[in-house]
């Protein structure tokens, strides 16, 4: 392949997990015969537009429509939450500082994990591809999944591919990898409907509790929305650990 046919792309940091081994963190000569978008470039060699935050060509910022006709070196960084590259041409919207996300139907345990940090997360495992598209572009929703193939959707424009299988892990790898750590709000939104949690007197619900846990617990959570109650149980304390590794303090509790 010649120079003038061939554009050479440079992935930075975690954009190389889309690359089989031999591709990560080396030049990967790209054909652009008859000229190709930055975007189509990207995602021919398997990486999510909605995973990319800056590419520079040739020493200067542009967006995805920006053409290659042959030659230019072309470096792709990530998303950048604490970074400010604001003279730049950021490819994606301004990270959100009030978070949501909608996650495809394979990530409930993870859904009901950031519910219980406190981020805003709609999540049924019966929506279909389309529906979590729509409700992503409806409400400026990140979409959660590990599907690359959503995630190259034209008209998806929040996205993150969750690389971890393990529930906990996968909570750990959204706040860290979004920067979010600052945001968590321990217990404060049911984790089965996603609605915010409420105060609720002991009297109020008593009748309605275990003996043992009338008996231990005084504080209590009630949801608005289907009406569960929530108290510091074996359950809250283990989460209650997990979530004080992700906000590098001890959250306060429910």
């Amino acid at each position: 392949m010649s120079g003038r046919d061939t554009a050479v792309l440079r992935f930075y940091e975690e954009l190389n997990d889309f690359l089989p081994a031999a591709k990560r963190k080396a030049d990967i000569p790209v054909e652009v015969d008859r000229a190709r978008s930055v975007k189509d470039a990207i995602e021919s060699e398997g990486v999510p537009h909605t995973e990319v935050d800056l590419v520079v060509v040739d020493g200067r910022s542009v967006d995805f429509a920006h053409v290659l006709r042959g030659g230019e070196r072309v470096a792709v960084y990530p998303v950048f939450e604490a970074l400010d590259i604001s003279p730049l041409v950021r490819l994606r919207p301004r990270p959100l500082r009030d978070p949501r996300f909608v996650a495809d139907g394979h990530l409930g345990k993870l859904a009901r994990h950031l519910r219980m940090a406190g981020f805003d997360t709609q999540w049924a495992n019966d929506w279909d591809d389309d529906e979590i598209v729509r409700r992503s572009l409806a409400d400026r929703r990140t979409i959660l999944t590990r599907d690359k193939g959503m995630l190259r959707r034209r008209e998806v424009e929040r996205g993150y591919f969750v690389r971890n299988v393990e529930s906990e892990a996968q909570l750990s790898e959204v706040v860290h990898g979004l920067q979010l750590e600052s945001l968590v709000a321990p217990f404060t939104r049911c984790r089965e409907c996603n609605v915010i949690l409420e105060d609720v007197a002991k009297e109020a619900v008593a009748a309605r509790l275990p003996q043992k846990v009338r008996d231990s617990y005084d504080r209590f959570r009630r949801c608005p929305g289907c009406d569960r109650v929530y108290w510091e149980g074996t359950h809250f304390a283990r989460m209650q650990g997990v979530l004080s590794r992700l906000s590098g303090a001890t959250p306060s509790g429910a």
